[in-house]
């Protein structure tokens, strides 16, 4: 039933376009009124524990350098069924061929699923990891709407609601005076995306032969001729699904 290799690269593309909507992000340290300096925030693709166990590392000679703080990670948590955007397995995506007048692009399968995200804010202070949070929760209300282009040679677009379902604040404040102090903001979202099937060509009508008999006047032992009708209708080798004419040919007698 399954089979023929296809690969849209929906994960990927998910991850690209939730990590495009914070890879912009600044903080500002003041003194008074005066701006001190300027800090854009890394961000990056991966778990928090993987950023917390480089700062819990002692940082001897031949150690790694310490991780800068503030910075900022993101990593896909969960995939489900979405069941509230469940779409009859009739519907089809067609256009029109880029190279072929006679034939359609065609997808008939796809399906509509959840990815949880969660992006973790990483400060040592909490003005910093305010200024993080606050320039992002104005913009989800709490969902926010981006357009793509889900599938490569397809011109639809598809729009992809990302959902604020959350925000948790972790200090960890405790410990000895060796160990770094984080302040870990996690906010968790929701992506709607939709999975789709492999793309095929499908050849399209583009001629219609049409045989009538009048049976009132028609018999098989007193045939009238009268009474048979051909009609030939068609559009030209070079129309386009957008730009046709039909020509109708009909034959009076078209020789049973």
């Amino acid at each position: 039933m399954f089979g023929g290799h296809f690969y849209h690269a929906t994960m990927r593309k998910s991850v690209a376009v939730f990590g495009t909507l914070f890879n912009n992000m600044n903080i500002v340290r003041k003194s008074n009124t005066a701006v001190l300096s300027q800090v854009k925030v890394p961000l990056s693709y991966g778990p928090k524990q993987k950023f917390l166990s480089r700062l819990d590392q002692e940082h001897g000679r031949n150690q790694p350098v310490a991780l800068k703080l503030p910075r900022m990670a993101f990593e896909i948590t969960s995939l489900s069924v979405d069941t509230a955007q469940k779409t009859s397995k009739l519907n089809k995506i067609v256009e029109n061929h880029g190279s072929d007048v006679t034939k359609k692009k065609t997808i008939s399968h796809y399906t509509s699923y959840d990815i949880g995200m969660s992006l973790y804010i990483l400060a040592k202070n909490q003005d910093d990891g305010l200024q993080i949070v606050e320039q992002i929760l104005p913009y989800f209300q709490p969902d926010y709407t981006v357009s793509i282009k889900p599938v490569e040679g397809f011109d639809f677009k598809q729009d992809v609601p990302i959902i604020l379902n959350g925000v948790n604040i972790q200090d960890d404040y405790e410990g000895d005076y060796q160990s770094r102090r984080v302040l870990i903001y996690q906010l968790d979202f929701t992506m709607k995306m939709k999975f789709y099937g492999p793309t095929n060509d499908k050849s399209i009508i583009r001629s219609v032969d049409l045989d009538t008999v009048d049976l009132d006047s028609f018999s098989e032992n007193a045939p009238n001729t009268s009474a048979l009708q051909e009609v030939d209708m068609g559009v030209g080798n070079t129309d386009t699904p957008d730009d046709f004419t039909v020509t109708k040919t009909i034959d009076d007698e078209p020789g049973f």
